[in-house]
């Protein structure tokens, strides 16, 4: 709640006073989520990058009326969404199917080399499963577990109801627990 607090008041400060300290705050803590959604539309690195950077200029050339939202992850979703769709149509690409793009939800930390390598073949475990799940339910699983979206902020984004995101998520959440505690089995064996 307090980083919301924080996103809140540096809203307000670019809406009113154009300040460019508030502009950087928001890019920094949205610039590499944005990049991350982008890239699930677009192949390309450099052209998920351009758009990023669109999506922050919108967000600077309609910073007067910032004050009137009340939810920023909602907008610049919306706005990221919009901005990677319209390149796409005038670009005539098509859509990158979801099951193609790896999600990497582990973070690395400091273990030993044992550890590493049963922690990694565990992740590789997840991230094939994950990689199986329809496309809808690794979107939903990838903007609550992995960007933090609240329930009904991610269900609003994708069009479905809070029901329906619960229960994409615990499909998604039961395969992996599934997954895990039959290589869990298996090791003991």
């Amino acid at each position: 709640m307090k980083k919301q607090t924080h996103i809140h008041q540096h809203l307000e400060e670019l809406s009113s006073n154009d300040s460019e300290s508030a502009f950087k705050y928001l890019y920094y803590n949205y610039a590499d989520r944005v990049m991350r959604y982008i890239l699930m539309y677009v192949k390309s690195r450099e052209s998920a990058e351009e758009l990023v950077s669109d999506v922050f200029f919108a967000l600077w050339e309609n910073r007067k009326a910032l004050s009137q939202v009340n939810n920023l992850d909602a907008w610049i979703y919306k706005m990221a969404k919009f901005k990677a769709l319209n390149y796409l149509r005038n670009n005539k690409l098509v859509l990158v199917d979801l099951d193609q793009i790896p999600l990497q939800i582990f973070a690395c930390t400091e273990t030993s080399p044992e550890e590493e390598l049963i922690s990694k073949e565990s992740i590789e475990r997840v991230n094939q499963v994950i990689e199986q799940l329809p496309s809808r339910t690794k979107l939903a699983f990838k903007l609550v577990r992995e960007d933090g979206m609240k329930y009904k902020e991610a269900a609003e984004h994708l069009g479905i109801s809070v029901k329906t995101l619960e229960a994409q998520l615990t499909a998604a959440m039961k395969a992996i627990t599934h997954t895990l505690s039959l290589a869990k089995s298996c090791e003991k064996k």
